[in-house]
């Protein structure tokens, strides 16, 4: 959902890249791609990739867990890294109507941080 919403909202010439420290082989969670679609973002076609699939060095690291932010430490980031200690949505329990709700939940969070981080400089500079 964050590589969505990042991709959504990044102003044009801002490459997003997104991985885990241990992606899920069966694909995006069907409850993620359902709820990204209540708000117009078509996460389908998104697989989940490994932080050893990435290489390079980096602006900006953002890392959504705290299990994530514990190992990846050996991604460097030019700019900055950022830490949004969020619950993993795969891992909610409860009825179907409860965990569809912590998926949106997720969702709007990390919308609102992305807008907010997208809205500052030097990002704020490049929007149109």
């Amino acid at each position: 959902m964050a590589e969505g919403w990042a991709r959504q909202l990044a102003p044009p010439g801002v490459e997003v890249m997104s991985a885990g420290t241990q992606p899920n082989p069966k694909g995006v969670h069907p409850l993620a791609i359902e709820v990204m679609k209540e708000k117009g973002v078509d996460i389908s076609r998104y697989r989940p990739k490994a932080l050893r699939e990435l290489a390079g060095e980096f602006d900006y690291v953002i890392t959504v867990c705290s299990e994530a932010d514990a190992a990846c430490p050996t991604l460097p980031a030019r700019r900055a890294r950022l830490a949004w200690h969020l619950p993993d949505p795969d891992a909610a329990t409860g009825s179907e109507a409860e965990v569809r709700e912590f998926f949106r939940r997720i969702r709007d969070e990390l919308e609102r941080r992305l807008r907010e981080f997208f809205g500052r400089p030097p990002f704020a500079l490049a929007a149109p």
